[in-house]
């Protein structure tokens, strides 16, 4: 259940769990495990946790986790959830499980998502361990419901990437997606049923060819992006995507403004999700906040291309926490 090092790279241990009764994929750079030796007796005194956007795929972040580790001159552990069935179980593992423990009703919809991370944090992380929260697009939407649902976490620091957190519908994007996911999501699952019957290596080219636009593209996405050739990854994906365009409206101030000195919020110069204006509108409601604009033109989908500078970034704003 640890890390471990080939050709000079450090491979994360990956592991598939049943949370909240769905299939969730966990990486980790880093377990309580690796850091216990006589030099270090006692277990780490801070967690990393990644919440990703949608799709919720944590290969996505494979890239960015690895730096962030490295950063942190692996001193603490570094973890990736995936959201519920959002990623490919392995051969022999379902995507659901039955379960005696009481389940949320909509486990792939939105507040189910919520409902999952908290499960998570409940069952995996101790109560006394410190926590740097970093989500990206709804990530960021569901580390202010962890927050405000579980007051009693250590939160240190919560690092919002591109946050798609207030009238998700409105974004350009979203006025062309919203179509899409609420009313002819159906009409895509034939194609990718039917495509997930291609060899693996089709796939990947596949992939390469959708992407073929983009520089230097992360080789952790390519393959991320295998998954999505699963219609029940594809379905779930989706299914979460539609709630995300009904129910992420208002912005939840309130919260923020609970939690204001641990936030961190990072908005993109040129983001269809969360466009600029929201950028504008939050840093006049809360013009003491920790909220930037992005200078380094990167996409929404950062984990594409620029993994490697968004965590040499996040580390940057953490540094006060590292060096204690």
């Amino acid at each position: 259940m640890q890390a471990h090092e080939s050709e000079g790279l450090i491979h994360p241990f990956e592991e598939f769990i049943y949370c909240s009764g769905a299939a969730t994929q966990v990486l980790k750079y880093g377990s309580w495990k690796d850091l216990f030796s006589k030099e270090h007796e006692a277990p780490p005194r801070m967690l990393f946790l990644i919440i990703p956007g949608n799709p919720g795929l944590v290969g996505f972040y494979k890239t960015f986790m690895q730096t962030l580790y490295n950063g942190l001159n692996q001193q603490h552990p570094v973890w990736g959830l995936s959201h519920a069935g959002h990623c490919g179980p392995p051969s022999g593992m379902s995507m659901t499980a039955d379960t005696e423990e009481k389940e949320p009703d909509d486990v792939f919809g939105l507040n189910g998502q919520i409902e999952h991370k908290i499960r998570f944090l409940k069952k995996n992380v101790p109560k006394d361990m410190a926590l740097v929260l970093i989500g990206h697009s709804i990530g960021c939407y569901i580390i202010l419901e962890i927050m405000k649902r579980l007051p009693e976490l250590k939160v240190l620091r919560s690092v919002l990437l591109f946050p798609t957190i207030e009238r998700m519908a409105q974004s350009p994007q979203g006025k062309l997606m919203t179509p899409v996911l609420c009313s002819l999501r159906y009409a895509v699952y034939m194609p990718v049923y039917l495509l997930s019957f291609l060899p693996e290596s089709v796939k990947e080219y596949l992939v390469r060819f959708v992407l073929r636009g983009i520089r230097s593209v992360d080789e952790a996405s390519v393959t991320a992006s295998v998954d999505l050739f699963r219609v029940d990854c594809v379905a779930n994906a989706m299914y979460m995507g539609s709630q995300e365009m009904v129910k992420v409206v208002d912005r939840d101030n309130l919260t923020i403004k609970q939690h204001l000195t641990k936030l961190i919020f990072y908005y993109g110069a040129t983001d269809n999700w969360c466009p600029v204006q929201y950028h504008h509108d939050i840093r006049k409601d809360f013009p003491e906040g920790n909220i930037r604009l992005c200078e380094r033109g990167f996409r929404h989908a950062f984990v594409l291309d620029s993994s490697k500078e968004m965590a040499s970034l996040t580390l940057n704003w953490l540094q006060d926490y590292i060096s204690n």
